[in-house]
C-alpha cells in the first residue's frame, strides 16, 4: 500500500504541473517569476486564432464588459441618420469643424468628471467652477493686460483651489460629495455674479485665447499630427501585445490588434482629410485645418490615459472606486485619492470654461450654468463611465461628448425646437445609464 502511495504522489504532482492554468494563476506565477528575477511563465497562454479572438471579444460583451461600444454604435447611427436627413449641411467640412469645436468644452469637462465618477462620487459644481475660472481669466487679462499665459494660469489655479476645498470637505470632513458640490454650485455662481456684475459681460480679446476655438492649425501640421497620432497608437498597441506575449499572458489575436489599429488610423486620416479642405463660403478666403481645440484634447487624452492606465496613482483610483475598504486595507490613502480626483476635476473644468470663453469671445454671469454640468456628466456616462465607480476611461468622455454634440448639431440643422434636443439627450442618457446598470449586473453574475 505504501509503495502505491509513494508512486501516486509524483504522478499527481506531474499532472498538476501539466494542467492548464487560469489567467489568475498565470498572473500569480508571473509575480513570483518577476520577484525572483525572471520574466516569463512556465506555462504561457496559447496564441489565439483570429476567430478565437473575435469569439473572446463577443464573450466579454455578453459578460457585461461592453466598454464604449454602445456609444460608438450610437455615434455612427447619428452620423448616418443626420447625413441622410440633411446631406447638404451635416456631413460638410464646415459643419464637422463646428461640431468638433462645440464638443470640445463638453469633452474636457467630462474628462475631469471621469476621475470623480470613477470613485462613485459626483461634482455638481464643475460647470459653474469653469465659468468662475473663465471670469477670473477674463478679468486678469482685461484689468492687468498681462500675457495670456498668466490669464490661463489664473483660471487653472482658480479651478484647483475650488477642487481642493471640495476635496477637503469630502475626504477629511466626511460630507457627502452631493451635498458639498451642491453648496458650491450655488455659492460659486454668486462669486461669478459678483465678479462680472448682474447683466454684465466681459469680452475676451486675447488673440491666443480666442484662437483656441476659433482658429486652425496649418494644414501641413495637421497631417503631421494625424500621422504621428496613428503611428503612436500603432506602436503602443503592438508593444503592449508583444509584452503580453513575452510574459505568457492572455492576449488578443495579432490580426485583431492590427485591425483595430487600421480602423483608428483610417478614422484619424479621414477626419484630417475632411478638415483640410477649404470650408470658407467666400472665394477670397481660405479656411482649412484642424481647430486648435482638437490637438489640445488629443494631448489631454494621451496624458490622462497614461495617468489612469500606466501609473500607480491610476491603479489606486480604480482600486478605491472598486472597493474603498479593500483599498484602505491594502495601504492606499483613500482620503488622498478622493481629494485628488476633485482637484483634477475642477482644474479640467476650469480649462473647459476657458475653451467656452474662447468660443463665445466673452464670459457672462451664466457661463458654466444651465445644463453645462448635465452635458458633462452625460458625456462621461454615455461614453461608458460607470456611475457606480471603478469603471471608465478618459476616452469615454471623448466619445460621449461627440454623441451629445452630434445630437444638438443635427437637431439644430433640422430646425427642431430646443425642447426636442433636451428630450433626445435625456433619452440617450437614460439608455446609457440602463446599459451601465445591466452590464454591471451581468459582470457580477459572471464573477459568481
Amino acid at each position: 500500500m505504501s509503495t502505491t502511495g509513494q508512486e501516486s504522489e509524483p504522478a499527481a504532482a506531474k499532472a498538476a504541473d501539466t494542467a492548464p492554468l487560469t489567467e489568475q494563476e498565470r498572473i500569480v506565477q508571473l509575480a513570483r517569476a518577476t520577484a525572483g528575477g525572471g520574466s516569463t511563465l512556465a506555462q504561457p497562454a496559447p496564441e489565439p486564432t483570429f476567430r478565437e479572438g473575435v469569439s473572446a471579444y463577443v464573450a466579454r460583451l455578453r459578460g457585461g464588459d461592453i466598454g464604449s461600444l454602445p456609444a460608438i454604435a450610437g455615434l455612427v447611427v447619428l452620423f448616418v441618420l443626420f447625413s441622410a436627413l440633411r446631406p447638404d449641411t451635416f456631413p460638410t467640412p464646415g459643419n464637422i469643424a463646428n461640431l468638433l469645436v462645440q464638443a470640445s468644452s463638453i469633452i474636457v469637462l467630462a474628462m475631469g468628471l471621469t476621475f470623480v465618477l470613477l470613485l462613485g462620487d459626483i461634482d455638481l459644481s464643475a460647470g459653474v467652477a469653469g465659468g468662475a475660472s473663465a471670469a477670473v481669466m477674463a478679468l486678469v487679462l482685461r484689468e492687468t493686460g498681462v500675457n495670456w499665459v498668466v490669464g490661463l494660469l489664473a483660471a487653472l489655479v482658480t479651478g484647483l483651489v475650488l477642487g481642493t476645498l471640495i476635496g477637503l470637505l469630502v475626504s477629511r470632513v466626511g460630507i457627502p460629495s452631493f451635498v458639498v458640490t451642491l453648496a458650491f454650485f450655488l455659492g460659486v455662481q454668486g462669486i461669478t455674479l459678483r465678479l462680472i456684475g448682474e447683466g454684465g459681460t466681459i469680452a475676451v480679446r486675447d488673440d491666443v485665447i480666442v484662437a483656441i476655438a476659433n482658429s486652425n492649425v496649418p494644414v501641413w501640421l495637421g497631417w503631421v499630427l494625424a500621422v504621428a497620432a496613428a503611428a503612436g497608437y500603432a506602436a503602443v498597441s503592438l508593444l503592449r501585445w508583444s509584452g503580453q506575449r513575452r510574459r505568457g499572458l492572455s492576449r488578443d489575436n495579432l490580426g485583431v490588434v492590427v485591425l483595430r489599429v487600421v480602423v483608428v488610423a483610417a478614422v484619424l486620416l479621414l477626419v484630417t482629410a475632411v478638415l483640410s479642405q477649404n470650408r470658407a463660403r467666400v472665394a477670397s478666403i481660405h479656411l482649412a485645418g484642424i481647430p486648435y481645440s482638437v490637438p489640445l484634447i488629443a494631448v489631454l487624452l494621451v496624458v490622462l490615459t497614461l495617468v489612469l492606465g500606466r501609473t500607480r496613482y491610476g491603479r489606486h483610483v480604480y482600486a478605491v472606486g472598486g472597493n474603498p475598504e479593500a483599498a484602505r486595507r491594502a495601504g492606499i490613502s483613500v482620503r488622498g485619492i478622493r481629494m485628488s480626483v476633485f482637484m483634477i476635476g475642477s482644474t479640467l473644468a476650469a480649462l473647459a470654461g476657458v475653451i467656452d470663453a474662447s468660443r463665445l469671445n466673452s464670459v457672462a454671469p451664466g457661463s458654466g450654468g444651465a445644463n453645462t454640468l448635465l452635458l458633462g456628466v452625460g458625456a462621461a456616462v454615455i461614453g461608458g463611465t460607470s456611475l457606480f465607480g471603478g469603471k471608465g476611461r478618459v476616452s469615454n468622455a471623448v466619445i460621449g461628448g461627440l454623441v451629445i454634440a452630434a445630437i444638438a448639431n443635427g437637431l439644430g440643422l433640422l430646425g427642431q425646437a430646443q425642447y426636442v434636443n433636451y428630450l433626445v439627450t435625456g433619452v440617450v442618457l437614460l439608455l446609457a445609464a440602463t446599459v451601465d446598470a445591466v452590464s454591471r449586473r451581468r459582470r457580477a453574475s459572471s464573477a459568481v
